[in-house]
């Protein structure tokens, strides 16, 4: 029993001393009884920042096995926009429960920032924040920052507000470092501020902070009163976010924020057989085509051999295309404004592309169809117009998405590759019944 005792005051200790993360991380790779037991003890502070790194359905498994006292403890010390996204991603009965249990300030604070739009940089800004007025010489800012900061989730950076809450200026931990103690915080506050509303896109939001360098953003209502600031880990979490969806559409897979080995097979083969369904419905058009040259491949059946090559040529051009234009809007490097210049540019390396394709697959056909011409010029011609076609279609349908309100990603490989592959098989075979003659 006394072993027992120390093994568990050894690890309390080791648990207090190891990295919010680290821990989060070991407590999804232990058993249930285990997690809740080692969770458990962890200090107060230690115990919420711990809780705001699991995932959503371990989170649930904690909030269902501990107490209303314990939960109480857990969201009075958590941060308001991680208190924020994990309420957000528990079910109706969870919600009420924790509300329940959560202090009144608190409650009050998340129930304001729940009635933000999902995707507003307003639903996941935060108000710990170090507030200061311009009339503060720096030892009073500085006293303040001691008295207010300890909750705070950054101190970096202070925002300096007028008395009516409006936001006029930052000033820097440093630049106070650097200044007299006499000096006032207003003159040496930086009054050219790069702030969102609440309203904003926080996509939009995350690459503001990769574009101007920041640590955090101020978040204002449409009166410019300082409501709140989100932090580069939020951002960066949300460039996280919408990375994995983009490239789960990318992929015709459902986006699903749960981890792949904790997600169940039944949810994982509902994420995909919907897209796949849909793409094998959509290749019906191929088929169709091809029914309708059935007399024209049965005079010549080598011409079938072809159609593969053709086909993913065009798919993978098509799918270069839409992968730099998807990131080139991602980044904001392109908006939709541009698409004359894109169009332009992608037509060009179309032609460069499709000119060197058509003139290998020339000589590549002469060689192993025993040099009929006019069948290897048929299968080039027909090679060069389909790079043609795929890298413009490729280009335009993401931004055709974004034009009317759809994630570009939505434009990506599979549906261009399904749209490619019946322009391709139209293309081949007319050009093939025309200059064979079949």
């Amino acid at each position: 029993m006394t072993k027992e005792i120390t093994d568990y005051a050894a690890l309390r200790e080791t648990l207090a001393e190891s990295n919010p993360v680290d821990i989060a991380e070991a407590l999804e790779e232990t058993q249930e009884p285990t997690t809740l037991k080692v969770f458990r003890m962890l200090p107060k502070d230690l115990a919420a920042e711990v809780f705001s790194y699991l995932p959503p359905d371990l989170q649930q498994q904690i909030v269902e096995a501990v107490t209303d006292k314990e939960m109480k403890s857990i969201i009075d010390e958590m941060f308001l926009d991680d208190a924020v996204d994990f309420i957000e991603e528990m079910p109706a009965n969870v919600v009420k429960r924790v509300l329940a249990g959560a202090s009144k300030e608190k409650r009050d604070l998340i129930n304001s920032f729940l009635k933000y739009p999902d995707g507003s940089a307003g639903s996941i800004m935060t108000v710990e924040y170090v507030s200061l007025r311009p009339h503060y010489t720096v030892k009073e800012a500085f006293d303040r920052i001691r008295s207010t900061g300890v909750n705070k989730e950054t101190i970096y950076t202070c925002y300096v507000t007028d008395p009516a809450k409006q936001l006029i200026g930052t000033v820097s931990v440093k630049d106070l470092l650097l200044a007299s103690y006499e000096d006032l915080v207003g003159d040496i506050m930086d009054t050219n501020i790069i702030s969102a509303t609440t309203s904003e896109d926080k996509e939009t939001l995350a690459n503001e902070f990769a574009k101007y360098d920041l640590l955090a953003m101020p978040v204002v209502d449409h009166e410019n009163r300082l409501v709140g600031i989100v932090t580069v880990d939020d951002a960066f979490e949300v460039q996280q976010d919408e990375a994995t969806e983009d490239f789960s559409i990318m992929a015709a897979v459902s986006p699903s924020e749960t981890p792949y080995l904790r997600t169940g097979v039944i949810q994982l083969t509902r994420n995909r057989v919907l897209w796949l369904m849909l793409l094998m419905l959509t290749a019906t058009i191929t088929g169709a085509i091809i029914s309708s040259f059935e007399e024209a491949l049965a005079v010549l059946p080598a011409l079938v051999a072809f159609i593969p090559m053709l086909m993913d040529t065009g798919g993978n051009a098509g799918s270069q295309s839409s992968t730099l234009v998807i990131r080139g809007m991602a980044l904001e490097e392109i908006e939709l404004g541009d698409v004359l210049l894109v169009l332009w540019k992608e037509f060009r390396i179309a032609l460069l592309c499709g000119t060197a394709l058509s003139a290998v697959n020339f000589v590549r056909v002469m060689i192993t169809n025993g040099r009929n011409v006019v069948l290897a010029g048929t299968v080039s011609i027909s090679l060069f117009i389909t790079v043609i076609i795929s890298k413009s279609v490729g280009c335009m349908l993401p931004m055709g998405a974004k034009r009317l309100g759809l994630d570009p990603a939505v434009m990506a490989s599979p549906v261009i590759t399904t749209i490619v592959d019946a322009c391709t098989l139209l293309v081949y075979l007319s050009l093939c019944k025309g200059f064979l003659g079949i």
